[in-house]
């Protein structure tokens, strides 16, 4: 852990809502009060052990939220509110706001999680985007695609990990695909369909190009793009990330001016960001964004590649416990994750975890599956079955490790026989 740029003049306290238990332990390290907010549904070990205090409400839920804050902001005077996770950044917004604490504004969460607001927000301010429409009937999608052409994307306004994405290809699939993402919605056995339920539809211009994520962290409305990373998918589920992205100089100067300036109009002055754009034809286009953490642990990857711990940052930078970063750090080596699926059944064990876990290149082994657990077609991010992450001297090798070792792995089931 980098030396804090300041000491702590006395017990100061943050409040922390959602999220895992490493971002936890991080803020107590650099001396903070820790006080934390979690939904019961996501209570994990350590979460305990790692806090001051700890409330369990449903934080999404304002009106609950709302009154259990104002009482522990009444004993604690806590002077930031931060998290790391996708369901709970408006009510951190709402606290932000109720408290005066800076950080990121309730308008502005909402802008990033919202898609087609943020495609219309973006539009208003002539920051290159894609064209975009809120559909709720086959026929919207179909006069869409007449205007702008096929292909076009079809996707939840405000979901997460891919879930309800598709590609439309031709006017044939649009009857088909609107049936399919009507029947997402109100289900109860979605993974964190409590967090993430499927409502409204937002179709969009199909962007080509070859898809990057980029991790930034934003310091007084100056943005320090940490890393961009390189994302390989399989129709629209995530297959593996790399870092750092193997860009021309050109190239990596001009997604990090866009990122910039996407940031600069979205009113984002401080904290983390993963913004998830498409090099196309006519330069890079933003797919999505979001003011927290990437997922699929690119965090981990981000730490070994560049020595640059954003988790940290999050709960450091409201102290100015932290230096502030340089607008393009230099990467020590290269990292990369790599994702493995097992065949739909019943999980009954595992074979090649030996190998891959004495590899000396690797940085993890995560599985996501147990004994007895069902698995079924992979059809968004939730489906897949464990990630390897691993190192190396560049991107190159991490890259062709981290396949290497996620093909050892088999995730071994059996036909789940349903009456």
């Amino acid at each position: 852990m980098p030396a804090p740029e300041r000491e702590l003049s006395a017990v100061e306290t943050i409040l922390i809502v959602g999220g895992r238990p490493e971002t936890l332990v991080k803020a107590k390290a650099l001396g903070l009060r820790v006080v934390f907010l979690q939904h019961r549904d996501r209570m994990m070990d350590g979460h305990v052990e790692a806090s001051d205090a700890l409330f369990m409400v449903d934080y999404t839920d304002w009106e609950q939220t709302r009154p259990i804050v104002d009482a522990v902001h009444q004993v604690y005077k806590f002077t930031a509110c931060v998290s790391l996770g996708e369901q709970a950044m408006e009510t951190v917004g709402r606290i932000n706001d109720r408290y005066g604490l800076g950080g990121t504004p309730e308008a502005v969460s909402t802008l990033y999680k919202d898609k087609l607001l943020m495609r219309a927000h973006l539009a208003e301010r002539g920051v290159p985007s894609a064209a975009a429409a809120e559909v709720d009937s086959a026929a919207a999608i179909g006069e869409f695609g007449r205007e702008h052409g096929y292909p076009v994307v079809l996707k939840p306004v405000d979901n997460t990990a891919s879930r309800g994405v598709v590609v439309i290809e031709r006017a044939e699939d649009v009857a088909a695909a609107w049936e399919d993402a009507v029947g997402l919605r109100h289900r109860d056995d979605l993974v964190l369909g409590q967090f993430f339920p499927v409502g409204r539809y937002i179709v969009e211009e199909y962007l080509d190009g070859p898809e990057y994520s980029v991790e930034s962290f934003s310091f007084g409305g100056h943005h320090a793009i940490v890393a961009i990373t390189e994302k390989y998918t399989i129709g629209v589920v995530e297959d593996s990330h790399a870092l750092p992205a193997r860009l021309s100089p050109e190239v990596d100067a001009e997604v990090a001016a866009y990122v910039r300036d996407f940031h600069t109009a979205m009113g984002l002055r401080d904290g983390v960001a993963h913004t998830e754009i498409k090099i196309t034809s006519k330069g890079p286009r933003v797919i999505e964004s979001h003011d927290r953490l990437g997922g699929e642990r690119i965090v981990d990857l981000v730490i070994d590649a560049y020595g640059i711990d954003l988790e940290q940052y999050a709960t450091a930078a409201p102290f100015g416990l932290l230096p502030v970063l340089p607008e393009r750090p230099t990467a020590r080596r290269g990292a990369a994750t790599a994702f493995f699926r097992a065949v739909p059944g019943v999980v009954t064990g595992f074979s090649g975890t030996e190998a891959v876990l004495n590899d000396p290149d690797l940085l993890d082994l995560d599985v996501f599956v147990r004994p007895g657990d069902r698995v079924d077609e992979v059809v968004d991010n939730f489906g897949r079955s464990g990630q390897v992450l691993t190192t190396g001297p560049d991107t190159d090798t991490a890259f062709a490790t981290a396949h290497r070792l996620a093909s050892l792995i088999t995730v071994e089931t059996t036909p789940e026989h349903r009456p």
